[in-house]
């Protein structure tokens, strides 16, 4: 359903995951940390959200069928926010997807200075799931069907309308 306008997305809340200028135009991803398609999204958004012309709001879509881990990913993303570093985790494994176990999230949290039996805590806890679920959910009445999707102005971008959305926003 490229380009097709929906009103089921739901606008910015309180608590999305979102960086960039307040300003500048508001995307909406819907994404999978181990979808490799959102690693390459990634790639070339960030520096856009760094130089401040995009507002990048990030909405966990994990599909469990195409990415195993993508729940765990969600949830332990979730906790490193619980102590103020979800886009620092984010980004890592969406940098690194080739260590997504167990050992490597220990690892990328260590590394981050969390606190390790808390963020263990919080990523197995119901408010992580409760979190990712919402999203999720929130995403199928948006008629998200895969990821990366991304919506801009209430319409919904993927694959090759997702490439000229980006590239209109050089």
């Amino acid at each position: 359903m490229a380009d097709l306008r929906s009103a089921a997305v739901p606008g910015l809340a309180a608590d999305d995951h979102v960086r960039g200028a307040a300003a500048a135009p508001l995307l909406i991803e819907y994404g999978d940390l181990e979808c490799p398609y959102c690693a390459v999204l990634h790639s070339k958004a960030a520096p856009r959200v760094r130089a401040g012309s995009i507002r990048w709001v990030f909405r966990h879509f994990p599909l469990r069928s195409a990415h195993p881990r993508a729940w765990p990913l969600s949830y332990a993303a979730e906790a490193a926010g619980f102590q103020g570093r979800f886009w620092d985790f984010h980004d890592t494994l969406l940098e690194d997807q080739g260590h997504v176990d167990d050992p490597h999230l220990w690892a990328r949290a260590s590394a981050m200075g969390l606190d390790l039996a808390r963020f263990d805590q919080d990523r197995r806890s119901n408010v992580a799931l409760a979190r990712v679920k919402r999203d999720f959910e929130a995403g199928v009445r948006a008629g998200v069907v895969t990821t990366p999707t991304v919506f801009s102005g209430g319409v919904a971008h993927y694959g090759e309308a997702l490439d000229a959305l980006m590239g209109s926003l050089l």
